[in-house]
């Protein structure tokens, strides 16, 4: 698991009953192994700091037509060890920009999980899904649930506890504790 909590690791393989999901279709960005932080986001736009300064750049490193594939909702599905590299936030924070809803993957390098996190984009491990989609396969998400439906087939990663939730629905870490600090 390199490192990523146990929170997403998925709990079983593909599941075949059918589920409602709390999303309407989105597209599939597939990708392999060991995807770093250097493609995520190049090093030389790691002077620009606002998620409208760095979006435009996601994965230009990797996949520079991206950005004019990709739509608001759209889910990235790689292999093991995404966000491998620095522990620069600019990575995610791309990533959230240019509209990615998600990331499904094997595993997540530690602390982009966890920089994901704090920034409020959901992550969640779920081997089986990466194995049985293809790049522009259309996806369900119920992000809540961790519930992913892709060609009728349903696959179950383990759901965030709430804690962890109320931050990603806050909007990240920040934004959260900004919110309790004013409920105080």
């Amino acid at each position: 698991m390199n490192g990523a909590t146990a929170n997403s690791r998925s709990t079983s393989s593909p599941i075949t009953s059918s589920a409602t999901m709390s999303s309407t279709a989105r597209t599939i960005h597939l990708y392999g192994t060991n995807i770093d932080t250097d493609v995520i986001l190049p090093g030389k736009y790691l002077n620009l700091y606002t998620p409208e300064e760095l979006g435009p750049h996601c994965l230009e490193g990797l996949d520079p037509s991206f950005i004019q594939r990709v739509r608001p909702g759209d889910v990235i599905i790689a292999g093991s060890n995404f966000g491998t590299g620095s522990s620069r936030e600019h990575a995610p924070i791309a990533i959230k920009a240019a509209g990615i809803s998600c990331i499904i993957a094997t595993s997540f390098a530690r602390i982009f999980y966890r920089n994901a996190i704090n920034i409020g984009l959901p992550v969640f491990e779920c081997a089986d899904i990466v194995a049985a989609v293809k790049s522009g396969d259309t996806i369900e998400a119920d992000i809540a649930k961790g519930l992913f439906t892709v060609n009728g087939v349903v696959f179950q990663a383990k759901p965030f506890p709430p804690y962890i939730q109320d931050i990603i629905n806050a909007g990240g870490l920040v934004p959260f504790v900004s919110k309790q600090l004013k409920q105080t």
